[in-house]
């Protein structure tokens, strides 16, 4: 029996001191994720502002400038990967045609699910910790059969989509602390392939809708949501009604608009006008959430994490704002991209034949 090696590069080693480094800050905020589903479980409206009011809105900001760091530490991709890491997986290559599917079933997923926060997730922590549950276990089963981050986080974790919308212009490629070995298991790599877009995997006609979607619709979604009170349940019809139609509709006018301008549009500049969309809703996600933070929301008390509103002057928060906003252009569209990718590829593994 002859071995034909498929390593190509050197790729990513890691010493005992950067892996012990790794697993230890993997651990710590794997804790942390722990801590907050005890609190969403058994102590709600601490969970909720821990989760809600604290963790989601630094999630976008570090996904555009370092999504590599949330994706070696993220706590559900710990849990996720655990299958793999134990020896306890069968390590199956999922078909380009299954990946696709499911990523386009993520897509969906965040556009359903994002919208019942404020019926359910916002004011219900039980319910949330439903959700977080329910995705680990979805994980952790997927992982028992497929190869690394196939089996989550490079398919059916609602989040991935809007990693690789915002994570386009990374400030640096990092270590890759859960691969240690390339298995192809996801192609292209959404880890490994530089300045990687929504878009960049036109595979099948899954991957293709699913990247229109997101990058068309997701700065209309974002202002759609934001333009939506929270409710305290979602039994009456109205309140289901309410929660979707400005999302679905803000959604519906970006995704027309990107459709059109993809038709105007020499195909050279298409990565600039991703890229465009993508900076219009990462700035128009803190152009809402910031004010709400600090108690200067459309709507009274929702995701108020701390009340500023009576100690600093409203050109304050116009300032924070427009300057995320430029920030978020500069970083993504107008700062040319620096070839890096999210994480270091590892050694590709080799064949035996």
């Amino acid at each position: 029996m002859s071995t034909l090696s498929t390593q190509f590069k050197s790729g990513n080693q890691l010493s005992s001191l950067s892996i012990a480094i790794w697993r230890t800050s993997q651990a710590v905020v794997w804790l942390i994720g722990a801590t907050i589903f005890f609190c969403l479980v058994f102590f709600p409206p601490t969970g909720v502002l821990l989760f809600w009011n604290i963790l989601i809105p630094i999630a976008p900001a570090l996904i555009v400038v370092a999504v590599g760091l949330w994706r070696n530490v993220c706590p559900l991709a710990t849990t996720t990967l655990l299958p793999r890491h134990l020896g306890l997986s069968k390590g199956k290559k999922m078909s380009e045609v299954l990946q696709g599917k499911l990523g386009l079933v993520a897509a969906i997923a965040l556009f359903v699910i994002v919208p019942l926060r404020h019926a359910v997730f916002n004011v219900n922590g039980q319910a949330t910790a439903v959700l977080l549950f329910a995705a680990a276990t979805i994980g952790v089963t997927m992982g028992f059969f497929y190869e690394w981050k196939s089996a989550w986080c490079s398919t059916l974790c609602p989040v991935h989509p809007v990693e690789k919308l915002y994570g386009s212009n990374v400030l640096c490629a990092l270590p890759n602390a859960h691969c240690s070995q390339c298995m192809m298991c996801t192609i292209p790599c959404p880890d490994s392939t530089p300045n990687i877009q929504a878009n960049s995997s036109q595979k099948t006609s899954y991957h293709r809708i699913s990247g229109v979607l997101v990058i068309g619709g997701l700065p209309g979604f974002i202002w759609g949501w934001f333009h939506v009170p929270d409710h305290n349940s979602i039994l009456a019809a109205s309140a289901i009604i309410d929660v979707y139609k400005m999302p679905l509709a803000g959604l519906m006018t970006t995704l027309v608009l990107y459709w059109l301008l993809t038709k105007l549009v020499i195909r050279k500049y298409d990565k600039i006008l991703t890229a465009i969309f993508a900076a219009s809703a990462v700035s128009c996600y803190y152009w809402y959430r910031i004010p709400m933070l600090v108690g200067f929301g459309k709507y009274e008390g929702d995701g108020l994490l701390v009340n500023l509103s009576n100690n600093m002057p409203y050109w304050g928060i116009i300032l924070t704002i427009t300057s995320t906003t430029a920030f978020f252009f500069w970083w993504i569209v107008i700062r040319k991209p620096n070839g890096s990718s999210w994480v270091i590829r590892p050694v590709y593994a080799e064949k035996t034949l």
